[in-house]
Formats: C-alpha cells, sequence, structure tokens
C-alpha cells in the first residue's frame, strides 16, 4: 500500500522545488533541526547530487550500492516497492544514497519473497524519502540542466535553510568518496578454490560483483583501495580487479598511482570506476557527463563480434576519446596512444556514443564502463567474467 506521510520537499542549487509527501525517515515526527536547517537527523532531510536511475526494478540493489554515495536517487519507474524488501537484494551493508524520490512509494510486505516493505525499511535504516513527486518534470528539469546539488526536506524545514544546507554540500566533481566504503583490513574469501587468485581493490564493490566471481571458484581477496602496488603484488595475484565505487575518479590520484604501478606486470581488469581509474592509469583522461548512466537498458555494442548487449549502468563519469573527443563517430575500434602502448576501444555506447570498454593491446588489461554483474539488470554480459578471467596468469 502507499503510505502518505507529512509535507515534503526536494530542493534542488538552482532554486527549483518539487513538492510530495515525506516517507521512510521523514515520515518519522518533526525533525530536530537547528537555526540554519543542520542536523544529523535523518527526520531533517538529507543532502546530495541528484540524479535519476531509469530502471523499472531493482530499487534495493540501487540504494545499497555503494556507487551511489553522496547521491539522491529519482526513480522514474512510477511505482516503486512493489515487490517488497529481502536480505538477497542488498548490494553492501547498509543503504549508501543519503535520500530517495518517487512518484509513488509502495509499502508491500506480502509480496512473494518479501522480507518486508519498502518505506518501513527505508524508515528503519533512517532514510529520507520523498513520493508524490512529478517525477516525469523533475528528470526532464535534470536532463536539460544536469546532475547538480540539492536536498530532500520536510516542509518543517524553512527554504532559506535548506538551501545553505546544499550550499554546503560538496560537488561531486573532484570528490573522493572511495575511502568511505573501502575496507579496512582485507577480506580473504575462498582461499582453497581451485581458481586464480584475483586481488581487487575495493572502491565500493558490489556484491553480486562478488558473487559472479566466486561462482567461477576464483580466490577473491578485498583490499583496501590504499593499498600499494607492492602490497597488491606481495600477494602473487594472477590478477587484479578494479571495482565499482562512488567519486571523482580524477579525485583518486593514489589509485591511479597503484594500479600505475600494476599494469604490465599483472593482467588489469576493471569495470565502473575500474574502468576510469585503468584508463587514467595509462595516461587517458575522464570527464563528468552531464546527467550520467543509471539504469539497466543501455545498448553497448561489442566492436570485436559486432553483439549488441542491453546493459546495467551506473556512472556519472566518461573517458575522453583519442583526439580528446567526448563522443566517438563510427563503430570502429579506434586506438590511443597510452603510456603502456596501445589501447583500443573495444565497447560502444548506442545511445551517446560514449566510450564503454578498451583493451590494452601491448599489457594484459582491459575494461567496461557498464555492469556485467546485473544487479539489477539484465544478465546479457555476464560472460565478460569469463573473458576477462581467461586473460589470468596461468
Amino acid at each position: 500500500m502507499t503510505v502518505a506521510g507529512p509535507g515534503a520537499y526536494l530542493l534542488l542549487e538552482d532554486g527549483t522545488r518539487f513538492d510530495g509527501e515525506g516517507a521512510g525517515a521523514l515520515a518519522a515526527g518533526e525533525p530536530a533541526a537547528g537555526a540554519r536547517g543542520e542536523s544529523s537527523d535523518p527526520a531533517a532531510g538529507a543532502t546530495g547530487e541528484v540524479v535519476f536511475n531509469t530502471a523499472m526494478s531493482g530499487y534495493q540493489e540501487s540504494v545499497t550500492d555503494p556507487s551511489y554515495r553522496g547521491q539522491i536517487i529519482i526513480f522514474t519507474y512510477p511505482l516503486v516497492g512493489n515487490y517488497g524488501v529481502s536480505r538477497s537484494a542488498r548490494e553492501s551493508g547498509s543503504v549508501q544514497t543519503p535520500a530517495v524520490v518517487m512518484r509513488e512509494g509502495i509499502d508491500r510486505a506480502d509480496a512473494a519473497g518479501a522480507e518486508g516493505g519498502w518505506l518501513s525499511w527505508l524508515a528503519a535504516e533512517g532514510i529520507p524519502a520523498l513520493t508524490g513527486v512529478d517525477t516525469r518534470a523533475l528528470v526532464r528539469h535534470i536532463r536539460d540542466r544536469g546532475a547538480m546539488r540539492g536536498g530532500v526536506f520536510p516542509a518543517a524545514v524553512p527554504h532559506e535553510a535548506a538551501a545553505a544546507r546544499i550550499e554546503a554540500e560538496p560537488p561531486m566533481a573532484g570528490r573522493d568518496l572511495a575511502r568511505e566504503v573501502s575496507p579496512p583490513q582485507p577480506v580473504i574469501l575462498d582461499p582453497d578454490a581451485p581458481g586464480p587468485r584475483v586481488v581487487a581493490l575495493d572502491t565500493g564493490i558490489k556484491s553480486s560483483i562478488i558473487e559472479q566471481l566466486r561462482l567461477r571458484d576464483v580466490r577473491l581477496e578485498l583490499h583496501t583501495c590504499a593499498s600499494s602496488p607492492e602490497d597488491v603484488l606481495a600477494r602473487d595475484p594472477d590478477m587484479v580487479f578494479l571495482a565499482n565505487g562512488p567519486g571523482d575518479p580524477a579525485a583518486l590520484d593514489r589509485v591511479v598511482d597503484t594500479v600505475r604501478g600494476l599494469v604490465g606486470k599483472v593482467p588489469v581488469f576493471g569495470i565502473c570506476l575500474g574502468h576510469q581509474l585503468l584508463c587514467r592509469a595509462v595516461g587517458l583522461e575522464t570527464f563528468k557527463l552531464p546527467f550520467g548512466h543509471r539504469g539497466a537498458n543501455h545498448p553497448v555494442k561489442d566492436l570485436a563480434t559486432g553483439r549488441i548487449d542491453i546493459t546495467s549502468q551506473n556512472h556519472g563519469f566518461a573517458v575522453l576519446g583519442p583526439g580528446g573527443e567526448r563522443t566517438v563517430d563510427g563503430d570502429e575500434p579506434v586506438r590511443w596512444e597510452t603510456d603502456f602502448g596501445v589501447a583500443e576501444l573495444s565497447h560502444l555506447n548506442l545511445y551517446d556514443r560514449t566510450v564503454e570498454g578498451l583493451i590494452l593491446r601491448d599489457v594484459p588489461g582491459a575494461t567496461v564502463q557498464y555492469h556485467p554483474e546485473a544487479g539489477p539488470g539484465p544478465r546479457d554480459a555476464r560472460y565478460l567474467f569469463d573473458r576477462f578471467l581467461s586473460m589470468a596468469v596461468a
């Protein structure tokens, strides 16, 4: 059922406001806010970069994905919460997004497989939510103006106080969020598995990625993103895996330096943020997309085979083409000259023709920008785990 709460609103940094009803933590009662609306109480609302996700399902996977750290998610699908929540749908140990915005939030706990209701779960997790919003108009605004800072607030928070909190929110460009989601100590999984040893630099790895790797019998190790090249090589890896994660890749120079110290010494495979980090490590540049790619229906062409996969995506930055261009004309595997030899375009986004993957031709390494693990999303690209594990040291 739909749970209507007290009045609440979304305010964007350009001053645009969208009103609705509070849900989740905003339905808990009056906020305990200070004079300027500042509070650690989730009932007082939350701020972050406002982005949208076009997937028709997977709402619990999305909000627990560490890549959404610091981002308020607008769900474009009109009904969110239809099939409840469950432990198996979590992509990390906690909710990562500061707030969510919906056209209509549903608190249905009696769906098949449900272990609780969506809105009740958000409230228990302390996550402010806004329902009853014209999300079509809101998403059109974000598409026209680009992703921007904003906040979800109860009606009791004055407009001026909300605007001050949004102004204090750091912009996503230049922001290092990976350190907030990276493990403090190494996690060693399946040390006696028969497959290759894969050492992952954990910048916010999703549970479904871990699952896909473990299904392939790898000896998986998750290491902090502050690891040095010496730390990684001391583990004698057969392959290094660069995970997804939040924030701006250009703010992660220390991780890029580590990756740079590994390229050419061991096969390196990256997805999402890991794709961007490997590209920066070999000397390529990244840029911020106007509103990013977040959804489960992005067509990507594999230039080697001509195969088109429908992919799950969640990223706000992309890699520049060989001439510094933001999009690539034509479907040819264009090449970059990098600090480690030739890099060749392997995958292309057919929506906006941005770079979706590359392969290093002179040293073992490859990337994809999207999420082949499909958590959530179509499973078209799961074969990529097998393709890249075949690069592991024999």
